[in-house]
């Protein structure tokens, strides 16, 4: 017997969260947003609460292992944490954060998800190929692997290749210009930081509550990886707290992270509408409970 609508969404979420965590929220978006946008119109339920459920989850996911955020590594370098400690630290937030975001989801999204289902809106069949397969390999390579980065990269352009994928097709979907340009802004803003120790004393003198609401403020102001590198240029006091805010904070803005520009691109070239203003009106009702689920799991 097939899930309904509501069930399908928490299934979902729980998929998107276990890729998030494994691979990071950026694989997780770009693989998994055409995915659940076909699943919902083959199902002909409402894709809006597959197609924001993605870009949120992905961020509220981002908080278990180093790998599913480079926010993790950047803020933590200092510390030269290990996986398994990292995740013994943090899944309580994470489990929390995750929770949270399921709920607060399926009850904004529950009157779309209860009008009765029209199948057949897309014929068109899914198809477990490369990208699949490609998926799977770098589970493999994350879970094995003490570095997997590189490898993970070569298993990602191998794909590209076999599948034959057409240049107009990839700019399409990510463009080259502007992730180069993030990472430039990146690197500006963390050379800024090491030589002006201004928004880090600032920073350092908040609480923790302060601290995760001054990362999350950063993230939409500045995009979350440059204010990670201006905010933990040096070891920050409540490493953890700022963490949350800057990986739960982008689901106020489309701004706060490379992610949701990789979900707007995607989802557009699959015929989706993606709203920014919708985007920001979902945040502001779920990242104040899920930033304070997750400091309030971390003080446990």
């Amino acid at each position: 017997m097939p899930l309904g609508a509501r069930a399908l969404l928490i299934a979902s979420l729980g998929l998107i969260a276990v890729v998030t965590a494994v691979l990071n929220l950026d694989t997780s978006v770009f693989f998994l947003t055409p995915v659940l946008l076909h699943l919902a119109r083959h199902r002909g339920i409402d894709e809006a609460p597959f197609l924001y459920g993605t870009v949120f989850m992905s961020n509220a996911a981002s908080l278990f292992l180093p790998g599913s955020n480079l926010t993790n590594l950047i803020v933590l370098h200092h510390e030269h944490v290990a996986g398994v400690t990292f995740l013994a630290r943090m899944w309580p937030a994470a489990v929390a954060s995750v929770v949270t975001t399921t709920l607060l989801l399926t009850l904004m999204f529950w009157r779309a998800l209860g009008v009765p289902a029209t199948p057949g809106r897309e014929q068109q069949s899914a198809r477990l190929g490369l990208g699949a397969a490609g998926v799977a390999v770098s589970t493999v390579l994350v879970l094995v692997l003490a570095s997997p980065a590189l490898p993970v990269l070569i298993v990602g352009l191998a794909v590209v290749v076999l599948a034959r994928t057409s240049r107009s097709r990839l700019l399409e979907t990510v463009d080259p210009r502007a992730i180069g340009g993030l990472f430039v802004l990146a690197v500006t803003v963390g050379a800024v930081g090491r030589w002006w120790h201004g928004p880090e004393h600032f920073v350092n003198s908040f609480s923790r509550w302060q601290t995760a609401a001054a990362g999350a403020i950063g993230s939409i102001g500045l995009n979350n990886l440059p204010a990670s590198m201006l905010f933990a240029a040096r070891p920050p006091v409540h490493a953890r707290a700022l963490l949350i805010g800057l990986n739960l904070g982008p689901n106020l803005a489309v701004t706060g992270s490379l992610s949701a520009f990789l979900w707007l691109r995607v989802a557009r070239s699959h015929g989706a509408k993606p709203s920014a203003r919708t985007y920001t009106l979902l945040g502001l009702a779920l990242v104040p409970f899920s930033i304070a689920a997750s400091l309030a799991a971390l003080a446990l």
